[in-house]
């Protein structure tokens, strides 16, 4: 297994760890009314989701890189 595979996968079972433990404690801790907005789940889910972008792009940006500098090449060639 490449180690970019291992950090995704890593990343993923993070993730859902994390997204399941905020629906635990939300549904622990409250006691409101239930037509109340979500927004700390919300806030939770957008940062969670940041840093899987930040981690999938730090793995992925050198094969990203080489892939832009190729095909502005193969565009530039006469």
């Amino acid at each position: 297994m490449s180690n970019q595979s291992f950090f995704l996968r890593i990343a993923a079972v993070l993730s859902i760890t994390m997204s399941q433990a905020a629906i635990r404690l939300r549904t622990t801790f409250t006691d409101d009314d239930p037509e109340r907005g979500d927004v700390p789940g919300w806030v939770m889910i957008t940062l969670m989701s940041a840093v899987l972008v930040a981690g999938i792009l730090a793995i992925a940006k050198p094969a990203l890189e080489g892939l832009f500098n190729d095909a502005m090449g193969r565009v530039s060639q006469p």
